[in-house]
Parts: structure tokens; C-alpha cells; sequence
């Protein structure tokens, strides 16, 4: 499961290790995020961020020309959090998580939750053009 471009490969193998670590529903769901990120955003750079000892592997995060998300798993979902997400537009209301927030706004996907692919993409990409702003 190889991405299109990252900054740093040892990160985006890492991250690779860390789908395949998950042994459930969690890293599938992210893996497919992944592609969706990558695709929405050619040329789109991914690094681990806020390792610590709770979370040796840390945080897979997105950036082009600034910062676009993250994506964390959690034991009921996976969350990508947009860092300048109450900035978006949102027409389809993919948002359902730190709605009131000043800054950002995040998607939570449960297991059986369906992703709105093109509606993601299109987010992804205003997140991007927000960037170049």
C-alpha cells in the first residue's frame, strides 16, 4: 500500500506498519484515507508527528504548502482532524466531531461508516486551496 509522494519515506513506511499492526476494522478504514488523501492531493507531504510513549509510532499528518490533517485511530474510530476546519465549507456535512471549536473541525468514522469519497476529496482539496490562500 504505497503512497504517490510523501516527504519522508521512512514516515510513510512506518505508517505502513502501522496499518498492517491494527489486525481490525481500524486499519483498513485508514489505509483508505490514506488513498483518498493522496489522491485528492498529488504531491501531498506525510510525516509522524507527536510521538510519545502512549503513541510510539505517533500521528500520521498531511501537509501541502501548510498543514491539511491528521488522521488518528481510536479503539471505536478513526478521526481525520483538519487543522483550519472551521474555515471550510462543508456543503455536505462530512464534519461530526470538534464542531465547536474555533480552528478545527474533524470526521469520525466508525467501523460501519460509510466515506463519502468524492465529498472527502473535494474537502481535502478546498483545505489545500485554503493553504494557498
Amino acid at each position: 500500500m504505497a503512497t504517490t509522494s510523501t516527504a519522508n519515506n521512512d514516515d510513510s513506511r512506518e505508517i505502513d506498519e502501522m496499518i498492517q499492526e491494527f489486525g481490525d476494522w481500524r486499519g483498513p478504514k485508514l489505509s483508505r484515507l490514506r488513498a483518498l488523501i493522496n489522491e485528492a492531493v498529488p504531491g501531498v507531504d506525510e510525516e509522524l508527528k507527536w510521538r510519545k510513549p502512549s503513541n510510539p509510532h505517533g500521528v500520521p499528518t498531511w501537509s501541502h504548502n501548510g498543514q491539511i490533517c491528521t488522521g488518528e485511530t481510536y479503539k471505536k474510530v478513526v478521526k481525520l482532524t483538519f487543522f483550519k476546519g472551521a474555515s471550510l465549507t462543508d456543503p455536505t456535512g462530512l464534519f461530526n466531531s470538534s464542531l465547536q471549536g474555533n480552528t478545527r473541525r474533524a470526521i469520525d468514522f466508525g467501523e460501519a461508516d460509510e466515506i463519502d469519497e468524492s465529498a472527502l476529496k473535494a474537502l481535502l482539496r478546498a483545505a489545500v486551496d485554503l493553504n494557498a490562500g
